[in-house]
């Protein structure tokens, strides 16, 4: 199995750090890349971050993923709320998905309490800001070992 993580992230999470920073903080996508490399690297991971805007995008990843990866973070952002076609690519996925979101999806509007992408996930950490992508981590190396 591959020690390597794909990290991937939906729309508009480029904006992270800049973005309502009341809710999703000032870190950037730099800095998450950063501190999931730090703890990757305490279970012998490597990461891959990538970021689309684009659902199609974020597909195509997931299928290369299946040849590259041994598992998947993945925060799709509103996409997680609409994407039949993320939950189907993830569903082909071989390895273990963990869902990340930033801000606690269950304390705001009633239509993003709703995931489809929990579907297919192993875990979902919600709330606990960019720490929860280390926490993602933390669970990827225990399953993986």
């Amino acid at each position: 199995m591959s020690n390597l993580i794909y990290i991937l992230n939906g729309p508009n999470l480029n904006l992270l750090g800049k973005r309502q920073p009341e809710i999703y903080g000032r870190d950037t996508l730099a800095d998450v890349e950063a501190m999931c490399a730090e703890v990757g690297n305490g279970f012998g991971l490597a990461v891959q971050l990538l970021q689309s805007n684009y659902e199609g995008q974020l597909v195509d990843w997931i299928h290369e993923a299946r040849e590259d990866a041994g598992g998947i973070i993945i925060n799709p952002g509103a996409y997680s709320h609409t994407s039949v076609a993320i939950l189907d690519a993830l569903n082909a996925f071989e390895g273990p998905v963990l869902e990340v979101h930033i801000s606690n999806i269950h304390k705001r509007e009633s239509f993003r309490h709703q995931s489809y992408i929990s579907l297919r996930a192993d875990g979902v950490i919600a709330g606990f800001g960019v720490e929860g992508y280390a926490l993602a981590m933390r669970r990827m190396g225990a399953l993986l070992a």
